[in-house]
């Protein structure tokens, strides 16, 4: 067997998209039709559909997804969390971490080539754009590098235009998910001296879809983005990757025609099946060689496949000298799905999203806060008994508007009496406030302390029980 190809020859091949005096080297790559590129298109633009309706869909009075970071409500198909279920936000991302490195481990930067948005919206709407106004990319890198020509600069600007209100229309959608359309409508409607917030956070982040889909691109993926460079150590030998088969491909070459000649009577010559075209190459959305094995520039999107297996096919070699495959199975070695990584991740994960589960079943529609208001620890009053003056916070978590009364449940005696007011009425998603004294009879103490239990019910029947520690005097 022919051994595998040296990993990375040339120093030049280091960063696939920098040349060696760190200058850009620009990526033309070409569009490989095949049975993975039809999948994926449909798929983005599932996706594409799914991220435009997500803020527009309501559910349960607010949008299908809401990330209010000013008000801290985070709102997930009807389910909003607030700043006060610290433990629910942690125990979720701590899953949406780990089943990261389980799908990672599993099929590796799958995410990268078919669901990133980096991916999706450059290659199934900037890169189609760019190729109605410029051409082909063979016609696109001529022209690039050619002198200006007025055709060059028409193209150019018919293609920016459109990049433009592109850019404008994203950056509304992702403001919408922190604010939602209602309110995105109205300040779009509004006096542009009064919103100039909007307006400039409208501006910078057009900018920057501008600058990342027009300019910046798949440097993205290959020098700013942080999940490439955690391959190593969320990917095993049994990860499932594009793969290269230097087994079956090595030695490369092309075949003369005499070559072919005995091929095609079943002779075997000595060249494996890679014939060294360089499709895959040129179909590569980050400009690398697959055929130099596991690379971090790589983001799975199969491309190089699709290019590889209408070679085979035209050929008349069968598919998948480049496929999804392990680096065990590519050394024709033992392939695990189940293995320690996967079992231990899998098993974190369900753990996480079974506490998750709990903690959700068990989270209450009212979250009560209770401390000490003022600097004096506790009164005597004239007859007697003893006032310790505590504020209230009551957090309204159900989506109407509820009035909320305070009481006492033990020990006996132990009174509320709210300042200014009998019950307390709190919004929606607000939070409510109120001083109260407690008044306690001086016989409820031991050691100068007392332990009070409340009750906090809604008028829709809902209720919240909490304690807390009164103050007296010493027995």
């Amino acid at each position: 067997m022919a051994d595998a190809p040296k990993i990375l020859e040339s120093p030049d091949d280091v960063l696939s998209t920098l040349t060696s005096d760190g200058k850009r080297r620009w990526v033309y790559p070409v569009r490989s039709p095949g049975r993975f590129l039809a999948r994926r298109r449909i798929f983005g633009w599932a996706l594409i559909a799914l991220f435009v309706a997500l803020p527009l869909i309501p559910v349960a009075g607010k949008p299908a997804l809401l990330l209010d970071v000013v008000a801290r409500e985070f709102t997930f198909f009807g389910f909003t969390l607030y700043a006060t279920d610290t433990l629910l936000f942690m125990v979720f991302t701590l899953s949406a971490a780990v089943a990261v490195f389980l799908f990672t481990a599993l099929f590796g930067r799958v995410w990268c080539g078919w669901a990133c948005p980096q991916t999706v919206y450059l290659e199934f709407v900037f890169r189609p754009i760019e190729t109605f106004f410029e051409g082909k990319p063979s016609v696109r890198r001529r022209r690039d590098e050619g002198p200006a020509t007025m055709e060059r600069v028409v193209r150019k600007g018919g293609k920016w235009a459109v990049f433009v209100l592109l850019a404008v229309a994203l950056a509304h959608t992702f403001v919408a998910y922190f604010v939602g359309w209602e309110r995105l409508a109205v300040w779009m409607q509004g006096d542009p001296g009064d919103q100039v917030m909007f307006f400039g956070i409208m501006a910078v982040t057009s900018a920057l879809i501008l600058f990342d889909f027009g300019f910046f691109r798949e440097q993205m993926c290959t020098i700013v983005c942080p999940y490439a460079r955690f391959q190593s150590v969320l990917q095993d030998r049994d990860s499932l990757i594009v793969s290269y088969d230097p087994l079956r491909g090595e030695p490369r070459g092309r075949r003369s025609r005499a070559q072919r000649a005995e091929e095609n009577s079943g002779a075997e010559i000595a060249l494996g099946d890679c014939i060294d075209c360089a499709a895959c190459v040129r179909t590569c959305p980050t400009g690398i060689d697959i055929r130099d094995g596991l690379q971090m520039e790589c983001v799975a999107c199969t491309q190089c496949i699709d290019a590889c297996d209408a070679i085979m096919d035209g050929i008349g070699k069968p598919r998948g000298l480049i496929r999804y495959a392990s680096e065990n199975e590519i050394e024709r070695k033992p392939t695990r799905f189940v293995r320690p990584r996967t079992v231990i991740y899998a098993v974190v994960f369900v753990v996480l999203v079974a506490s998750f589960t709990a903690l959700v079943m068990q989270r209450t529609p009212i979250d009560v806060n209770i401390g000490r208001a003022g600097n004096t620890p506790f009164a005597i009053l004239p007859g007697g008994d003893v006032s310790n003056r505590l504020r209230f916070r009551v957090q309204n978590r159900t989506g109407e508007a509820s009035t909320y009364r305070i009481e006492t449940l033990e020990p006996p005696g132990v009174e509320v009496k709210l300042v200014g007011r009998q019950t307390l009425a709190v919004e929606p998603g607000e939070t409510g406030r109120v001083e109260a004294w407690i008044v306690a009879p001086p016989t409820v103490f031991q050691d100068g302390k007392t332990q009070v239990r409340f009750r906090v019910e809604d008028d829709h029947g809902g209720a919240q029980e909490s304690s807390f520690t009164l103050l007296g005097p010493q027995s």
